[in-house]
This record gives C-alpha cells, structure tokens and sequence, in this order.
C-alpha cells in the first residue's frame, strides 16, 4: 500500500499522579503512561484519627488518545483535506494529538490498520464507506475503544456512525447548474453507484428542475473517490456531449479544471474549490467536521459517549454550502438562499413528492416526504437523469 507522508504519528502521554499520604513524611508516587492501553490509578490518602483535615491531590484528568484513517491523502483538496480539517480543529479544541494514516485502501489493509490502531487509541475515527465491515470487525476485537465510522450504517455496542445531509446542499448546487445552463444541459461525475452519491445526484437534479423543469442530468460513474486523470476524462466526456455545467462526486477538482478549459460552469464536492477555476466555479457541498469530532471526543472524556447513528444537515452546520464562484450573478445567488433559509427552517425537505423515477414509476407520491432511512438506502434515480445504476 502506497503511503504519502508519515504513517503512523503516535504520541507518547506521561501523567504523573502525587499521592500525599500523612504519615509525619512525605512520599511521592509517579506512574507513567505510554499509549492508549495503560492506565494509572491514584494511592488513597489516608487520615490520622483526630486529624483537622484530610489532604488530597486529584490526578489530572486523562485525555483519550485519538486516531484517524483517511481513504486518500489531506492534501486532496477535498474529502479526505475536510477530515483534516476537523482534526485539526478537534486538536485545537481540546488540545490533544491525534494520528492518523492516510491512503488506506477499503480492502483488508484497512483491517489491518485499523487494528494497529486500536491496539494503543482510546478512539479511531475511519471515514470511508468501505470502511464499515472492517471497522465492525475490529470493534468486537477491542471492546474498550470507541469506534466512529463515517457514512456508514452498521453500529455496535462501542461502535457508532456518522455523516450528515449533505444532499441538502446538492440540491442547492442543483438550483444554481439549473439557472446557469444555457443549453438545459447538466453533466454529474459520479463516483461508485452507491446510495450516497445516488441520493446526492438525485437532489441535484430536483434543485435544478425546480427552476428550470426543461433540464436534463447526464451521469458517468468513475469508480473512483480520488483519480484525477479518470474523473477528468468523465468530465471531458460530459462536455463532449454537449452538457455546459457540471458538478462531480469525488475529492479531486479535476471536473472543475477540465471544465474551465471549455469555458463551462463546475462545481467539485465536499470543500470549496475555488481558488482551482474562481471564473468557472459554481458552488457545491462542504463539510465541517470539526465540531462533531469536538463532541464525539468530549463526550468519551466526559464519560457520556454511547453508540448512535448521527446525522448532521444544514441546520447545526456539518453540512454548508461553498461560496458562490465569481461570475455566478446575484439573483442566481438569491434563489439558493432563499432555499437554503426554507431548508435550515425546516419549510423546504428536498425528498417530498410526487418524484417519478427515471423509468417512469411515481416513487414518491404527492404531499408524501422521505424518511432518512429511505434516503440513506436509494437505489434509484430520479426522472431527468440520462443514465442507469451499473448492478
């Protein structure tokens, strides 16, 4: 497995613990510990009868010992940079070093990993979907270490999930692509035909037929999280087709790049990108993961951590949507605001029917609103989209 950067960054803890016993003398007592797996438990003091007073010393509180396991690398400009961030942001926070490895495959090499890890972490945080049998698997391996998968659905009893509504901001990327489309003509670069990016590329065509009912989503799947050539190659082919504004699934902003070489609009996922193509660029979906893992990691300090499936939205700010490109005009810009205020309020839910399906079934009926549940297990696509789910 191809490693970028330094592995493995384990932090060593030391907590010293004075114990004061009143004996007529002092005695001091220090116990150290290295890596997650040692723990040092405080001597009693003990009171001599008669005594005014008893003395103690409380131990410093003991702060867990955090990893991370990335599907590509922090400079990714995207998915894997937005994790990154969070860390680093958890880091500031709570003033603790984190680890983490990058470029993990989800194939068995990410088990293995993943159960370095957990052999001296307190909690290991891996954020790829194909990470979840893996983690599964190591979590009834180590029942003392917290694990949190992200986009997944399994749990355990110390095994938790998380992810948020990033569809939410789809749709709004959608809005925008369907006002700036001179030709009615939308392309998506998919990445794996999963649900996530189903239900992502299915928001993003309801955005955009709720102005502009006339446009069409042509998708290509690449197979791909993060590979610049084969998503550029996607883009070029959607272009190639006539489609003048796209958005891409993957962590790479090559859709983007290959995009302004047209002259048409694109927009990337998970971070704003920006600073690649700022006269071509749209606007997409950006996580902030930062203050989850803030609480995730509170919350074992605490000692009120527990299992649960969390989805963040719009609303408590995991989910946001990346500023507006330079030349994406101001009543485009009001009419995704609009929507994103009705969204936050709660007015606006982006799966409410009558939807149809791509073959024509009426999948979501009139007036009916999807549950989270079926959003999250979609495997179908909306009408409008030019394209199939490869089986």
């Amino acid at each position: 497995m191809k490693q970028r950067g330094q592995a493995f960054k384990f932090s060593i803890i030391t907590m010293f613990l004075l114990a004061v016993v009143l004996t007529g003398c002092a005695k001091n007592n220090t116990a150290s510990n290295t890596g997650a797996a040692a723990t040092a438990e405080p001597s009693a003091a003990s009171t001599p009868a008669g005594s005014e007073a008893a003395a103690t010393t409380e131990p410093a509180a003991k702060k867990p010992t955090v990893a991370f396991v990335y599907i590509g690398p922090p400079g990714d400009g995207g998915y894997t940079y937005q994790h990154d961030q969070g860390r680093l942001y958890m880091e500031k926070e709570l003033g603790i070093k984190a680890d983490f490895v990058e470029n993990v495959p989800e194939s068995a090499d990410a088990e293995r990993i993943i159960t370095e890890l957990a052999q001296n972490h307190d909690i290991v945080f891996t954020t790829s979907f194909g990470y979840m049998d893996f983690t599964l698997n190591v979590a009834g391996k180590f029942p003392n270490v917290k694990f949190l998968h992200a986009s997944g659905y399994k749990t355990a009893e110390n095994m938790g999930t998380y992810f948020g509504k990033n569809y939410q901001a789809s749709y709004l990327s959608g809005i925008a692509a369907g006002k700036m489309t001179k030709k009615n003509h939308l392309g998506y670069v998919g990445a794996f035909p999963i649900s996530e990016v189903i239900y992502n590329l299915n928001a993003f065509t309801l955005g955009a037929q709720s102005v502009n009912p006339a446009v069409k989503v042509d998708v290509v799947w690449t197979n791909t999280w993060y590979d610049p050539a084969t998503e550029r190659q996607a883009a070029i082919s959607l272009l190639d087709k006539g489609a003048d504004v796209l958005l891409a699934y993957q962590d790479s902003p090559a859709t983007l790049q290959a995009a302004a070489e047209r002259g048409a609009f694109a927009g990337g996922n998970d971070s704003d990108m920006s600073k690649y193509a700022p006269d071509n660029y749209l606007t997409n979906p950006v996580w902030n993961w930062g203050p989850y893992y803030v609480k995730a990691v509170q919350s074992v300090m605490d000692g009120t951590w527990k299992s649960e499936q969390y989805s963040g939205d719009m609303a408590d700010g995991m989910v946001e949507l990346a500023p507006f490109g330079n030349k994406v005009p101001e009543d485009v810009k009001k009419l995704v605001e609009d929507a994103k205020a009705k969204i936050i309020s709660g007015e606006l839910e982006v799966f409410t029917g009558p939807i149809s399906d791509n073959k024509g079934n009426v999948t979501v009926k009139d007036g009916q609103k999807l549950t989270l549940e079926e959003v999250l297990g979609m495997n179908w696509l909306v009408k409008g989209v030019e394209g199939t789910i490869p089986q």
